[in-house]
């Protein structure tokens, strides 16, 4: 941000210099430098109980540290699950059906975890019912009191339909919880798992008002069934994705309790029933293949981030989530991410620890806002089901997926190792394919905010199989090394984000030049520079920085759509 500040002109006089550090995000909401006390919203009582509602936060075990299993091997599976649990973990999350654990192989799969200690979570997507059935029967078989079977059945048919882009069997879901209330009083049979909005796009705000019209479906749907308003409550259970902006997870998981319980109390739930379960989960958009090393760290920010926002349960997926089934020391590095920020940190020892932040309240407060307008909104088209139908949630994640491809695509988001710092020759790490859900038809799309840069990186790599070399660009400096140093950086950090190699030393004759000096050096060097080029057979010379010549084919600026710079100069240099 501050390369924009430059030098302020006579015509500037009545510019703010603070306020061109403001931010904006994809939901309008503007972040600023420095917060201070007349910033944050006033606290009242009700918001403090809310915000604080997070568990016990009295010991080391804050949170219920979930780890995923979402293989198809039973056994493997089995041996996995107590490994984690004997190595700190304290709840499961299973993936069940098409492509992960068959039905049938649940009883096998918990042969070794004590039912009533482990919360479970099952995801089972369309086999969702049937996978609620085999583990109530498991749980029945084996004795246990069912007043101490805890966790979620994971049924969710709107965010069902929003990744197949199938229907939605409410009508099942419903009458399987109003049993499930009756029979399993703190097993929760509805799960919204607003990560299928996240995944397809989606802003902050738009998540949680997604989320909360979701959850205000389900609500209705079970009161009309016949629960009470605070069975119907108790019987929901919600998701949530959280990336590396630490202070965007923090705002968007206590946003989202305040959300749920402003609903539940205009449905007029209890105050001791309206508490939002939340189940926080690192982002997979976020996660990369390339490089994925970073992810160690992107997870270890992102897990804090739930920890202090005050999720129920955290689940940090293994930095190789992104490339196929991860190897045991990615499942260790992640289960030991939670155990430092508990055991070490302390993190879950304290109630809402963001709490009194200036920039935390004042955040938390203008996600609330806006994720409530964009629920309204949804209200006043009759409700989740009437949007969907309308094309409305399409709509709605098109525009905020627009917006942050192209933020991405100009590198002002960055992605560390990727779109910023790639290690062109780093070692690949490879694992074997994970089976997937196929979308159908209607379906809301699969994000991962890296993919655009990987899949040049890729066409580097065919390219490297097919000559034994790279695609590369020479780079000619002009000028002494502290004059061109900066654009020699900016332009080898952007070559190598597409997978070109920057070269030095002598063009390639039929190449690809890119001339990097000071703007000074070009006025009285850059002619005889291009000439040089020219006269070494350089077919296409490119000069860094803003640049009015017309001896030149093309300039590489910063804030340009490097997706396409880069697409562009692929092409050229594949042909070569």
């Amino acid at each position: 941000m501050l390369r924009k500040l430059g030098k302020l002109g006579a015509d500037d006089a009545r510019v703010d210099p603070e306020n061109l550090l403001v931010t904006r995000t994809l939901d309008g909401v503007d972040i600023k430098p420095l917060y201070s006390r007349v910033d944050a919203p006033e606290p009242t009582l009700a918001n403090a109980l809310v915000l604080q509602a997070a568990g016990d936060r009295t010991d080391a075990a804050a949170w219920d540290v979930r780890t995923l299993h979402a293989g198809a091997d039973a056994a493997e599976a089995r041996c996995a699950l107590l490994k984690d649990l004997e190595c700190g973990a304290s709840s499961v999350w299973l993936c069940v059906g098409e492509g992960h654990l068959p039905l049938g192989s649940l009883r096998d799969v918990l042969g070794d975890v004590y039912l009533e200690l482990a919360p479970i979570s099952i995801d089972a997507g369309a086999d969702s019912l049937a996978a609620a059935k085999e583990f109530l029967a498991v749980c029945t078989e084996r004795g246990v009191d069912s007043s101490k079977v805890r966790g979620d059945l994971g049924v969710d048919p709107y965010g069902l339909q929003a990744r197949t882009g199938g229907d939605a069997d409410v009508d099942g879901a419903v009458s399987l919880a109003a049993r499930v209330a009756v029979s399993h009083p703190n097993l929760r049979t509805m799960l919204v798992d607003a990560r299928a909005f996240h995944h397809a796009g989606a802003s902050d705000a738009a998540e949680l008002g997604m989320s909360i019209a979701v959850g205000a479906a389900y609500l209705r749907a079970l009161v009309e069934a016949g629960l009470s308003v605070d069975a119907a409550a108790l019987q929901l259970a919600f998701r949530y994705a959280v990336t590396g902006d630490q202070f965007l997870g923090i705002a968007k998981l206590r946003a989202a309790r305040l959300l749920w319980s402003r609903v539940c109390e205009v449905a007029g739930v209890s105050p001791s029933a309206r508490k939002q379960v939340q189940h926080a989960v690192t982002s997979m958009a976020m996660m990369t293949q390339r490089d994925p090393w970073n992810n160690m760290l992107r997870g270890t920010v992102a897990a804090f981030a739930a920890g202090t926002g005050g999720a129920d349960a955290v689940t940090v997926l293994p930095f190789d989530a992104a490339i196929g089934q991860s190897d045991d020391f990615a499942r260790r590095i992640a289960r030991a991410t939670q155990a430092l920020l508990l055991e070490e940190s302390n993190v879950g020892r304290v109630a809402d620890p963001a709490g009194g932040s200036w920039y935390v309240e004042s955040l938390t407060r203008d996600l609330a806002e806006a994720a409530w307008a964009g629920f309204q909104e949804f209200e006043r088209l009759g409700g989740w089901a009437s949007a969907w139908e309308q094309g409305e949630v399409h709509e709605r994640l098109s525009q905020t997926r627009a917006e942050r491809n192209a933020r991405i695509a100009k590198r002002r988001t960055a992605i560390t190792g990727v779109s910023e710092f790639a290690a062109l020759n780093g070692i690949a790490v490879v694992r074997p394919a994970m089976s997937a859900r196929a979308p159908g038809k209607g379906a809301l799309p699969d994000v991962r905010y890296a993919r655009a840069f990987e899949q040049l990186r890729d066409r580097s790599d065919v390219h490297l199989g097919k000559t034994g070399a790279r695609p590369q660009i020479f780079l000619r400096t002009v000028g002494d090394a502290a004059s061109h140093s900066p654009r020699v950086s900016f332009v080898a950090n952007l070559l190598e984000a597409g997978g070109i190699e920057p070269v030095y030393g002598a063009p390639m004759s039929g190449g690809l030049a890119c001339l990097c000096g000071s703007d000074t050096d070009y006025a009285t060097r850059a002619e005889a520079a291009i000439a040089e080029l020219r006269a070494a057979g350089v077919k296409h010379v490119i000069i860094a920085g803003k640049n009015a010549r017309t001896d030149v084919d093309e300039s590489l600026v910063a804030g340009c759509d490097a997706v396409a710079v880069l697409a562009g100069l692929l092409a050229r240099l594949e042909v070569l």
